[in-house]
């Protein structure tokens, strides 16, 4: 895919035209790899699982990493997952997608971004440990940083969409539904994927969440 010109974004079409060609790469026996990035307690563990499961249900092999970080403490976490005809390993050295459910671990792994690869960004800011405790402070100039360094970008408002269903930690599973619009699967793939991956009285809020999600790009 080509860089985007972030001053005329048709972003269905956009998205119209990445799914397309994520759905090429995977018919050539390419593999798809995703990176989630974000802090502690923002379920990365629960999108990454429904992102593997929905891959599953749509016939890929799939190989999913542990998540990565100090998730205990709130500090940055990491995980991803590869889908494709064969999977190895769940390495990634670049990644096809990142979908960063925080604006500042948005910028911390762009650099881990394919050159033609799209980021999703959640705009919520959570300040790490050396901004509250020390005279550091939270970059005030993420989302012109990150757009410097690719025009394939689209920040989210996910915890705002999620206050509507009065419940903030839905916001990855807000995330994931915006991000859906990326790849070529279909809905029930995806409304399996919640149903095997959330508790039973939780499934018809992460649906609507991902609904919602899903929906931002018209």
């Amino acid at each position: 895919m080509n860089k985007i010109d972030n001053n005329s974004i048709n972003y269905n079409k956009v998205f119209k035209i990445v799914s397309e060609n994520s759905e090429s790469s995977l018919k050539k026996g390419e593999i798809i790899s995703i990176l989630f990035a974000g802090v502690g307690g923002q379920g990365i563990i629960l999108g990454s699982a429904v992102l593997a499961r929905a891959a599953i249900n749509a016939g890929y092999d799939v190989k999913v990493s542990e998540v990565h970080g100090m998730s205990q403490r709130g500090g940055s976490v990491e995980g991803s997952v590869r889908f494709g005809k064969k999977v190895f390993s769940p390495t990634i050295d670049k990644a096809d997608f990142i979908v960063a459910l925080e604006k500042l671990e948005g910028l911390r792994y762009i650099n881990q971004l394919e050159k033609c690869g799209f980021i999703l960004i959640n705009s919520y800011e959570i300040y790490p440990s050396s901004v509250s405790s020390k005279d550091v402070q939270y970059p005030v100039d993420i989302e012109s940083r990150i757009k410097e360094i690719t025009g394939n970008s689209l920040f989210i408002n996910a915890v705002e969409i999620a206050k509507g269903f009065n419940q903030i930690k839905v916001s990855n599973i807000v995330m994931l539904g915006a991000f859906s619009n990326l790849l070529p699967f279909e809905d029930e793939n995806w409304m399996d994927a919640i149903k095997e991956s959330v508790p039973g009285k939780a499934i018809d809020l992460n649906i609507k969440a991902f609904l919602a999600g899903k929906n931002i790009i018209k």
